[in-house]
């Protein structure tokens, strides 16, 4: 078997600007990537949908372009693909299967409300998704290593790098349902996204003009940035950076604390190691 070169690019989680998170639906117009062995109990709405290996999701899958769904998934409405679709082996779909273009499907599939592909069929057993995802991420960044991978997403984390086609990313082993979006790592949250429930990360950065129904907690830093607004605690383990302009409508409680002379605040601060007050730009 294949060593996995790139160890850490299916840790991080990546919301592109303008994610939408509420009521039944995870909803973006860039294409979605799912990790292997996810929960996630709502519908997925993006261009190209791809899920990994062993993951459930509980409501529907609709794709603009194609959809992927790896062995023994478990999908709890529809799947729809406006394009191509690869429905991996043991996959259960609780709903309709409806492809516009080809299906080719792996062996013991089932579908409770039957299928139907316009373009051919094909019965196999399509690539597995997580291998799939690499040649995707590979093509999408230009990139020839695989070894590549992880410097190039960690410099996404970190704003050192721009590529404004990153799809949206769920890591490996997330749990997303009505009260909690958990990941395992790293979320980076785009500008004017609005999300509701808790979120829960290894570290946790919001960018411009997003809203949050829900608190943020980490282990690592936070940072919220001008026209963020969190209807919820802030909690991290480390340093909490508040910027010019953000809006905390809970209590901050962490380690140190650094604040903007213009953001907001309405709940208590608790910060044991002091806080720092920022001024000007």
């Amino acid at each position: 078997m294949k060593e996995r070169s790139a160890k850490n690019w299916h840790n991080h989680c990546l919301l592109p600007d303008g994610t939408e998170l509420q009521e039944h639906s995870l909803k973006t117009d860039r294409d979605i990537v799912i990790g292997e062995f996810c929960q996630i109990d709502y519908g997925l709405r993006g261009n190209d949908v791809y899920v990994g290996e062993s993951s459930k999701i509980r409501e529907y899958v609709w794709a603009g372009g194609d959809a992927r769904i790896g062995n023994w998934c478990e999908i709890g409405n529809d799947v729809i693909a406006h394009e191509d679709a690869y429905i991996g082996e043991g996959v259960k779909i609780n709903g309709r299967l409806a492809v516009n273009g080809a299906l080719d499907i792996g062996e013991k599939v089932e579908i409770k409300e039957g299928f139907e592909a316009r373009g051919n069929i094909e019965i196999r057993n399509p690539m597995p998704v997580f291998m799939f995802i690499i040649i995707y991420l590979m093509t999408l960044l230009h990139i020839e290593n695989e070894k590549e991978l992880d410097r190039i997403l960690d410099g996404i984390v970190r704003d050192e790098e721009d590529h404004a086609q990153i799809p949206l990313m769920i890591p490996s082993r997330s749990k997303l349902n009505m009260k909690l979006f958990s990941v395992p790592s790293t979320m980076k949250i785009g500008k004017k996204c609005r999300l509701h429930g808790n979120i829960r990360a290894g570290s946790i950065e919001v960018q411009q003009d997003t809203v949050i129904f829900g608190s943020l907690r980490a282990k690592n830093r936070i940072s919220v940035v001008e026209g963020v607004s969190v209807h919820g605690n802030v909690e991290s383990g480390s340093t909490v950076y508040v910027r010019k302009g953000a809006h905390i409508l809970g209590d901050v409680i962490a380690r140190s604390i650094v604040l903007h002379e213009d953001a907001k605040i309405d709940g208590t601060i608790t910060a044991p190691h002091g806080m720092r007050i920022e001024r000007g730009a």
